[in-house]
């Protein structure tokens, strides 16, 4: 078997007890037909929120990216790593599987340090400057289904939030995964009329984000998806959650939705 798939899972599946169930059997199907093809990496930007609201915290993003302050890095830290980790990961052990729950850091995965790419100071935000997959590849091996927050550390110990949709590209390019797919709440990448783009490139996609199209937290799936195509040559897929049976179709022939390709391999729709 070649490399996993990884799947990023949104924040927002969590606010969906029913289309959780549903995601987490299919997922489970796929791990029982094939042991150590799937890592998931999540989100959870929904329940920081309230946390943060909570307290008394205010929540800012620019470009998609959640801007975060040293104050309230501990507290995203303990939402994304613990109570969204922990739910999804009993979740997955309800649905059959045998998982196991990590930030990114762990066992040597990802290591990270404060982003500097995005033209102004998003705080405690990280981005993955490199890693080790032999971690990760040991549990696969052992049949452990790994679900992955996307809190990394720098080389000085210090937390850092990663946007979900850079961890999980990270993870893919990582690993040498076999296929990433980011599982929204919408079924894919829409156009203006609200319909499906079946396929997209890097013109298509600038083209997209300069007429604001493509917009918000889309920005950065678009982009985190182009980048992981560059890098490993294998396509990404933006696709929706709330059809999870479009799921039992990853390990024969992929799934609905947004495929994304490097330049090289696929022309402007």
């Amino acid at each position: 078997m070649s490399g996993p798939f990884v799947i990023k899972l949104g924040g927002a599946l969590m606010d969906e007890p029913a289309a959780l169930t549903a995601i987490c059997r299919q997922v489970a199907g796929m791990h029982a037909a094939q042991p150590g093809c799937v890592v998931i990496v999540h989100g959870g930007g929904k329940a920081v929120d309230r946390q943060l609201a909570a307290l008394g915290m205010t929540t800012e993003r620019r470009e998609g990216i959640r801007i975060t302050p040293p104050e309230q890095v501990l507290q995203i830290s303990g939402v994304l790593s613990g109570q969204v980790n922990a739910q999804l990961v009993a979740s997955m052990i309800a649905a059959g599987s045998c998982a196991c729950g990590l930030r990114l850091a762990d066992a040597g995965l990802a290591t990270c340090a404060r982003a500097t790419h995005l033209g102004f100071d998003p705080g405690c935000v990280g981005s993955v400057t490199g890693g080790d997959p032999r971690g990760l590849r040991a549990l696969l091996t052992a049949g452990v289904l790994p679900v992955i927050s996307s809190i990394g550390t720098s080389a000085a110990g210090e937390l850092l939030n990663v946007n979900a949709d850079d961890a999980a590209a990270a993870v893919a390019s990582i690993l040498g995964a076999r296929g990433l797919v980011f599982l929204t709440d919408v079924p894919g990448v829409l156009d203006a009329g609200r319909s499906i783009i079946p396929a997209l490139d890097a013109a298509a996609i600038d083209r997209l984000v300069h007429d604001g199209t493509i917009r918000g937290g889309m920005i950065p799936k678009v982009r985190g998806a182009l980048e992981t195509a560059a890098a490993t040559g294998v396509a990404v897929t933006i696709a929706g959650w709330t059809d999870p049976a479009n799921l039992s179709n990853l390990l024969t022939g992929g799934v609905a939705g947004t495929r994304i390709t490097a330049p090289s391999t696929v022309s402007c729709p």
